[in-house]
């Protein structure tokens, strides 16, 4: 699973030069609606991606501020990504931690498992994330990962509600 955030590094990067700092914003903004990655973990992939010469650095000096580090994808880092976007790797295996977590949820109060499904439905405020790139074609496939993202958010929450309406009536019916 790991070599999937090499390979999002990798895609960010060929849209043009970034910082870590700048590939955690994006994260944040687009790729987190299917794909979370920590800062620590975008650096240690950085310099995988660097040590296997996929990607190159550069010092970028800065006024009053610590020196930048400034990623850019190479001609073999864009062999790989390429080679990967054209590879059939769906899986079929589902892993969300949110259901096995939920599978269990029986061992849990009838107030914690409330407030575990209202939090699951309060989550969302997807930000509309525009076509900051300038491509619209580009463009047009970050706004299908983010309706995929915005529209998993509406599963949850509609999912989490029909939960809590079953915990509520099974709670009332045993309170009786």
């Amino acid at each position: 699973m790991r070599d999937l955030l090499k390979q999002g590094i990798l895609g960010l990067l060929n849209y043009g030069d970034m910082s870590g700092y700048e590939i955690k914003t994006i994260f944040q903004q687009s790729l987190n609606y299917f794909w979370t990655a920590q800062t620590s973990q975008i650096y240690r992939e950085l310099q995988s991606l660097e040590k296997d010469g996929w990607v190159t650095s550069t010092l970028v000096a800065q006024k009053g501020k610590p020196d930048k580090k400034v990623f850019s994808i190479t001609e073999a880092g864009k062999e790989e990504l390429n080679r990967w976007l054209r590879e059939d790797s769906q899986s079929s295996v589902l892993r969300i931690p949110l259901l096995m977590q939920t599978f269990f949820r029986g061992e849990c109060s009838y107030e914690e498992n409330r407030a575990f499904f209202k939090r699951i439905a309060a989550t969302g405020a997807v930000a509309a994330y525009a076509a900051q790139m300038g491509d619209p074609e580009k463009a047009l496939f970050w706004k299908f990962t983010i309706e995929y993202g915005k529209m998993h958010e509406e599963m949850l929450r509609a999912w989490s509600e029909k939960c809590m309406k079953e915990l509520e009536a099974q709670h009332e019916h045993f309170a009786d």
